[in-house]
């Protein structure tokens, strides 16, 4: 990752903590944790939401087959021209700005579900009301037995995302900064 990504990051949080959650991308440790979590060969149609630079964007590009459609989701305007930018010729990727638009977003892309759904989103600091309409459209946007893959800084998502999702498992990442948990959840087929 480049000076100019970090520094990018670093002022998109001095303009809004609440939404960019820290001062630095993710590790390749981190990236890592989550996208290996995924049954690659079997992904269809994958959305990735507050890609930020794209340091995790970069693990999906690696594994992603041809044919996979993968949808990036950043509210940030710079870091997402950036993205789009990044990944302009790549035919399968697309960039929208705003996640609780994401099954609208699906539909004009012709995707039913997907397969995966990846979070670097910082939950725990938005709204109640925020937080609700983006577990609600992850839930929506899910295949059934769809995976959910985020990482957050603490654990109190935990009983929020129990209601919508099976925890398979939370991982702890110590090489972050900060330390982060990565939660691999399962869609529920009836909440």
């Amino acid at each position: 990752m480049s000076s100019n990504e970090y520094m990018l990051f670093l002022k998109s949080f001095l303009r809004n903590p609440k939404n960019v959650g820290s001062i630095i991308p993710s590790s390749r440790f981190l990236a890592r944790k989550m996208v290996d979590q995924a049954p690659w060969p079997e992904m269809e149609a994958v959305a990735e939401l507050g890609s930020g630079t794209g340091a995790i964007t970069r693990f999906i590009y690696n594994q992603v087959q041809d044919s996979t459609k993968v949808l990036l989701f950043e509210m940030d305007e710079t870091m997402r021209t950036n993205l789009q930018a990044s990944y302009s010729t790549h035919s399968n990727f697309s960039c929208y700005p705003n996640a609780t638009q994401l099954v609208k977003n699906m539909k004009w892309e012709g995707i039913q579900q997907l397969d995966c759904i990846f979070s670097g989103l910082p939950f725990f600091n938005f709204e109640l009301e925020f937080r609700e309409i983006l577990v609600d459209q992850i839930y929506k946007a899910l295949k059934p037995g769809g995976l959910f893959i985020a990482f957050q800084y603490s654990l109190q998502m935990k009983k929020a995302l129990s209601k919508y999702f099976t925890i398979e498992k939370i991982d702890w990442v110590p090489l972050n900064t900060p330390p982060a948990f990565v939660y691999v959840c399962r869609k529920k087929e009836t909440m």
